[in-house]
């Protein structure tokens, strides 16, 4: 039978540049900063942050936090994955930003086009059709 999840309450993401990272969540993917505190006893920033007012990912700083293992794809948590109406564009969009991002791909499976480009600390970011 199994429990009864509603949904997914949020995804917790530790960065290297606290401010480099907010700027790139807030900024370049467009998410909402809803709350910011800052943890004097662990020399750590906390911002929440929402998409459409949904609050989705928190971001943590921490000092010297290992690097993330990318290349080659190591267990754990792959990529984070946002739907939009137009891929095409969105790519466009970061590039215009500045955000290299890798070639437009069809799902085999679906049909539906996709890219991927990364956060700042490597981070793979997926771009998916609606």
């Amino acid at each position: 039978m199994g429990i009864q999840v509603n949904k997914v309450h949020h995804i917790a993401i530790i960065c290297k540049d606290y401010s480099r990272s907010l700027h790139y969540y807030t900024t370049v993917i467009g998410l909402e900063l809803v709350s910011e505190i800052y943890r004097q006893e662990r020399d750590s920033y906390k911002a929440d942050l929402a998409l459409n007012g949904a609050y989705i990912i928190e971001l943590f700083s921490f000092p010297d936090p290992p690097a993330r293992v990318s290349q080659p794809e190591a267990l754990g948590l792959r990529h984070l994955a946002f739907e939009v109406n137009d891929v095409a564009r969105t790519a466009q969009e970061l590039q215009d930003l500045g955000q290299a991002c890798e070639a437009i791909r069809i799902d085999p499976e679906t049909g539906k086009r996709f890219f991927f480009t990364a956060d700042p600390d490597g981070l793979p970011i997926e771009f998916y059709e609606k």
